[in-house]
């Protein structure tokens, strides 16, 4: 639950104009380093089309919106 709770909080503070521009790996990267900073294991983020989304926790959005970034638990 702590880690939902995590993900959510990063999903509501990014930053609206990283969903313009931002490259999706350099934004990967970033996500990728707060999560592991907070001390979250054992996850995969993905960049998918939007269309690919389906039931994963999308954490990003990069491209100028036409891709996502999802958080996937292992």
């Amino acid at each position: 639950m702590k880690r939902l709770s995590l993900i959510i909080a990063l999903t509501l503070t990014l930053p609206a104009a990283w969903a313009q521009v931002k490259p999706c790996e350099e934004l990967k990267t970033e996500i990728a380093a707060k999560l592991d900073a907070n001390g979250v294991k054992n996850y995969t983020l993905e960049i998918v089309a939007n269309e690919q989304v389906r039931d994963r926790k999308v954490v990003g959005s990069c491209e100028g919106g036409s891709k996502k970034i999802v958080y996937v638990r292992n």
